[in-house]
């Protein structure tokens, strides 16, 4: 029988996530894809995102608009009120067969309530993780809590939306979503990405991405200027920010990178959004990450270069050996990145394991999706430990 499958992406990192599946439900004879934009892709302030969807030749069914101007804790629920709403109408005009969801962000738990309350099976990806630092934790639960099917990164991650209480017979293994993009983009070279990027590198070259830890009792404004101090330490080196997501106290933290851009013009610069092409083929020469991004655990390992997390937004998740963990200060900063940059470090991590498997990811999503049966998800048990063996 043919299905409605309908994908929500609220920024361009998460739609660079989706894109492989979106293109395999596309293809899939069985299945119509529906598109619905919202959040950072609609906001002048990142950049109008949904340009680049279409660009890449995907109709968008639906734009939800939902982000207001304020990453204040009010702002950001205010903002989630106006999801629910506009996701409730937009479900009842597309009347979709199935909602797919990835992630842990506010625009997803809207996405995910309206769904609910209208009945719409949900598919999940990307649940069972953890991130103890931040309310995308509790967000990323209560998706899982929503959701029919689920689809998990890692082993450890299956089993912890089990003891959930998900029925493990719609709990599947599949990867990480980046795993395809990784193995399908032709990334580009050093000499194409300073062309692309408008810049020369220097001898290093330090990935930096740092969002507020919104669960944390420091202030983001003073565990950032600690990293800020930290990356002054390096020299010949060039500093590429990728700048924060609306959350909350997100804006407090740009303004301080264009501020230390702005006081470092030939070693640093900032993008809002670099792009799922550009942020791989960056992550492909880069030296070290450096920040608290879940990319730094998940995408980065896959090239061999070291991650320096700091702080705990990203505690509770599966680590590869190449993440350092740091205090937000500047001297534990300092030590890590410098241990990060050692030879011996390097050597270290050359051809490790990566607990994130391997693809492709979007084809087994389809493949499950096209041989499950609808009409007897809705209504799910709470299935105990005990039961689960």
């Amino acid at each position: 029988m043919h299905k409605k499958i309908c994908i929500v992406t609220g920024s361009r990192s998460e739609y660079g996530l989706l894109h492989w599946l979106m293109k395999e439900v596309k293809s899939e004879p069985t299945m119509t894809l529906q598109l619905i934009a919202t959040g950072m892709h609609l906001s002048h302030e990142f950049g109008l995102t949904y340009k680049k969807i279409m660009e890449d030749g995907f109709i968008i069914d639906e734009k939800i608009e939902m982000l207001l101007s304020s990453d204040t804790a009010v702002g950001i629920t205010k903002s989630i009120g106006l999801g629910v709403i506009g996701f409730a109408d937009a479900y009842a005009r597309l009347k979709p067969d199935m909602v797919i969801l990835l992630g842990d962000r506010f625009e997803t738990l809207a996405a995910a309530q309206a769904a609910f309350i209208a009945k719409i099976p949900i598919a999940h990806i990307h649940g069972g993780e953890l991130s103890l630092g931040a309310y995308d934790d509790g967000i990323r639960h209560s998706v899982t809590k929503m959701s029919h099917l689920h689809f998990v990164a890692t082993p450890s991650y299956r089993d912890r939306v089990i003891q959930l209480g998900e029925d493990p017979e719609n709990v599947y293994h599949v990867g990480a979503m980046v795993i395809d993009s990784i193995s399908q983009l032709s990334l580009l070279k050093r000499a194409e990405l300073e062309k692309k990027l408008d810049l020369t590198f220097r001898k290093l070259i330090f990935a930096v991405t740092f969002h507020p830890e919104t669960l944390g009792k420091g202030s983001p404004r003073e565990e950032f200027g600690e990293l800020l101090k930290a990356l002054s330490y390096f020299q010949d080196t060039t500093f590429i920010f990728t700048k924060g997501n609306a959350d909350s106290d997100g804006r407090v933290i740009n303004d301080m990178i264009d501020d230390f851009c702005k006081d470092n013009p030939h070693s640093s610069k900032a993008f809002l959004q670099l792009g799922h092409h550009h942020y791989l083929s960056l992550l492909s020469i880069a030296d070290v990450c450096v920040g608290n991004s879940s990319s730094g655990i998940i995408e980065v390992p896959y090239f061999n270069i070291p991650t320096v997390n700091i702080g705990d937004r990203q505690k509770g998740r599966v680590r590869p050996i190449s993440v350092l963990d740091c205090q937000a200060n500047e001297a534990s900063i300092t030590a890590c990145i410098q241990k990060a940059l050692s030879k011996e470090f390097r050597q270290e991590i050359f051809n490790m394991q990566h607990p994130y498997g391997e693809g492709p990811v979007a084809k087994k999503i389809v493949s499950i999706i096209k041989k499950s049966d609808f009409t007897n998800l809705i209504r799910k048990n709470f299935c105990d430990l005990k039961q689960n063996g």
